[in-house]
Order: structure tokens, then C-alpha cells, then sequence
């Protein structure tokens, strides 16, 4: 006798294991070998990559929080290979973005939220407890400790470290570690890049970038002016100043 209710209106792929008293709703897509564990939510609006592992009381693509929402049609979509852990919490959009993202390749630890709106890109980790407020934006390879709170409109840019216990009050730029109560830049991700093979000179030019940014003594428009002027047109420049263009919070200070 089966201990799940699996809707027959879900479209579900092949090699898919549904674990006991877990409750699949009618508008829900999974892909191919997909693992469900025990006691887990899949509410409408699901979009489940191939090879995801959703593990024990987790809830996925519930409700948003969010006394705007009037019951319009939203989705959370997730993509493949992506881990959930128990009793992780994943909101669906609202009618403000119609959708919730979680990238590929991403690590959601323990009751880590996500709430609406939120868009998280690849190769994310969230460690335990971890919490998004809605239209968050993380961007790939970012890395959130335990307990980080990040609330809503901020966003996060690409490889990242986030120290643990901390909370947001600004935008946090590429390339950085930030922490401290209250949130502040505190130097670059040397770990986190040089795993990920960035060059001696990328190192430097993104340390130069950043020195101009906080230790010029100019202001953040003044600042990005003589990067503009001054610096070579790498990439990892053009990502930083790409995220400084569309920050709508402003970028963390350095005190």
C-alpha cells in the first residue's frame, strides 16, 4: 500500500524515488532520476531539474509569505543536480517576478529558506539555517554560512563568502568576503578563487579594482570613474562594475 500521495496530474520523469507520506501536488514537473525523501512537500508550481535529491520534511515550491500574494499562478523552478536538505523551505513566486530560481549544481543545507521572487544561480551553497527574504539575487558561486541573513532586495554577487551569523544591510559586491555585525567588506575570496583557478593577475587586478573602491578615499561614483579610466578592461572588472551599475541598495562599506 502506497504511504505517499502522488498526484496523477504531476508529470513525472524516469528513475524517479518517492520516499513515505510525501504529497506531490497536480501542477508539479520533475525530471529524470530525482530522489524525494520521506514527509516532503512538492506544492504547484514545481520544476524539478534531472538528478535533484530532495531529502526529509522539506518543503518545495509552497505559498509565499507575502500578504501581496492573491493566489496568482507562480512557479519555483530548480534546477538539475541540485541538493535540498531537510526541512528546507522553497516559496514559488509572486505576481512581482511570477517565479522563484534555484540554480544547478546548488547545496541547500538544512532549514535554509528561500522565500518568493528569489533568483539563485549556479553552484550555490547555503549552509544550515541560512535565510533569503523575497527577490533576493545570488549570483554563481557564492558561498552563505550558517545562520546568514540576507533580506529582501539584496543581492549577492558572484563568488562570494559570507560569513556565518551575519546579516546583509547592502549589496555585497563580486569576488568578496563579508561579515561582521554590521556587514563589511573584509578583503577578497582568495580561498574560494583560487580553487576556482583564477590566475595570480586576476587575483591582482580584482585586489587593485577593490582598493580603488575602499581605500581610495573616494566615493563609490568618484571610485568606479578612475576604475573606468585607469583599469584594464578585464572581465572580473566588468563583473564588478556591471553589479556596482544595477546595485539598488549600495555596495558595503569597509568600516
Amino acid at each position: 500500500m502506497a504511504l505517499n500521495s502522488v498526484s496523477g496530474k504531476a508529470k513525472i520523469g524516469t528513475g524517479v524515488i518517492i520516499g513515505d507520506f510525501t504529497v506531490i501536488k497536480d501542477d508539479v514537473e520533475i525530471g529524470n532520476n530525482v530522489e524525494i525523501g520521506s514527509c516532503v512537500i512538492i506544492d504547484n508550481g514545481a520544476r524539478i531539474g534531472d538528478n535533484v535529491k530532495i531529502h526529509h520534511g522539506a518543503a518545495v515550491s509552497t505559498i509565499p509569505q507575502d500578504l501581496k500574494f492573491e493566489g496568482e499562478y507562480t512557479t519555483l523552478e530548480v534546477g538539475k543536480n541540485t541538493v535540498i536538505r531537510e526541512y528546507a523551505t522553497l516559496n514559488r513566486g509572486t505576481k512581482a517576478a511570477l517565479k522563484t530560481v534555484v540554480g544547478e549544481n546548488c547545496l541547500l543545507m538544512a532549514y535554509t529558506h528561500v522565500a518568493h521572487d528569489c533568483i539563485l544561480g549556479n553552484n550555490i551553497i547555503m549552509a544550515n539555517t541560512a535565510t533569503l527574504g523575497g527577490h533576493v539575487e545570488i549570483d554563481d558561486f557564492s558561498f552563505l554560512g550558517g545562520f546568514v541573513a540576507i533580506p529582501q532586495f539584496i543581492k549577492v554577487g558572484t563568488q562570494c563568502m559570507v560569513s556565518a551569523c551575519s546579516k546583509a544591510t547592502k549589496d555585497i559586491p563580486p569576488y568578496v568576503t563579508a561579515g561582521g555585525d554590521p556587514m563589511k567588506y573584509e578583503g577578497l575570496n582568495l580561498t574560494g578563487l583560487r580553487r576556482r583557478n583564477f590566475t595570480k593577475e586576476q587575483l591582482e587586478t580584482i585586489k587593485e579594482t577593490y582598493r580603488i573602491l575602499y581605500k581610495s578615499g573616494l566615493n563609490v561614483t568618484d571610485a568606479v570613474k578612475k576604475i573606468t579610466d585607469t583599469m584594464q578592461a578585464a572581465p572580473e572588472v566588468k563583473t564588478i562594475l556591471d553589479f556596482i551599475s544595477r546595485s539598488t541598495k549600495g555596495i558595503l562599506t569597509d568600516k
